[in-house]
């Protein structure tokens, strides 16, 4: 078995290997995965978090041993950009991105020396509670929407929610369908916590959005940016153009 780690700040997976295809998801720095198959210039990976499978240029990773990424540190960084030392050189990385590999700020990967002293987060030693679910999504406010994206440089629906809940220590898979599989189901708007995630569908029945509930009438989500809208019981208000924009299909609590 082959692993490695996500070597750029962010990088992209594609459904296959070449530019043009389509970005389902991506890695962010540090992020480390099981390499299944390689061809020149590209590598398909499993990404170690969710299982997540799709190609990546191979001058985005590099080779780590089983011991590097078996490690069970989840610590993440905690600003929104954080600087780290690659080979001498800064680096920028973004919020949430993993220092796993790291031990007292430091790390190497095959020749490669890196370091950070930045702000880190740690999902095993922090409180599970409003304020902190708050001061992570609100970390990606008027980020971009973007299909696949996973960071606070772009970002869709669904990574927006695994992205929030990593840091709360709680796993969700990647996609929106997926999310919606697990958890326990909230029968009433007038019920919900601050944290539980709202679903909707399209005309045909197919769940195609999600969102983080901050109370009984505001949601946080990515929808052509993060964004906090007005939620009644038939779904979303955008606040600006005071549009409905989305409609509920069901909510769920995973905590």
């Amino acid at each position: 078995m082959q692993y490695a780690v996500c070597s750029v700040p962010v990088g992209a997976l594609r459904k296959e290997p070449h530019h043009n295809a389509e970005m389902i998801s991506q890695h962010l720095f540090g992020e480390c995965c099981t390499i299944l198959e390689s061809i020149p210039g590209w590598i398909k990976i499993k990404c170690k978090y969710d299982n997540y499978e799709g190609w990546c240029q191979a001058s985005h990773l590099e080779e780590i041993d089983e011991d590097l990424f078996s490690s069970a540190n989840k610590k993440l960084t905690a600003g929104w950009v954080n600087e780290v030392s690659y080979n001498g050189k800064k680096m920028f990385i973004p919020f949430g991105s993993s220092l796993a590999t790291f031990k007292k700020n430091k790390t190497r990967w095959q020749e490669n020396i890196i370091s950070h002293n930045t702000d880190t987060y740690n999902p095993d030693k922090e409180k599970l509670n409003k304020k902190n679910i708050k001061w992570i999504s609100a970390k990606f406010l008027n980020t971009a929407y973007l299909w696949g994206g996973k960071s606070v440089f772009g970002i869709d629906c669904s990574g927006f929610t695994q992205s929030v809940y990593k840091f709360l220590n709680i796993y969700l898979p990647r996609d929106s369908w997926q999310q919606a599989e697990s958890g326990n189901t909230i029968e009433f708007l007038a019920d919900v916590n601050c944290g539980d995630l709202c679903f909707f569908d399209n005309d045909e029945g197919r769940i195609t959005h999600v969102g983080i509930l901050l109370n009984d009438h505001q949601i946080i989500h990515s929808s052509g940016k993060v964004r906090i809208d007005e939620i009644d019981t038939k779904g979303i208000i955008n606040s600006d153009s005071k549009l409905r924009t989305h409609k509920i299909k069901m909510i769920k609590r995973y905590f």
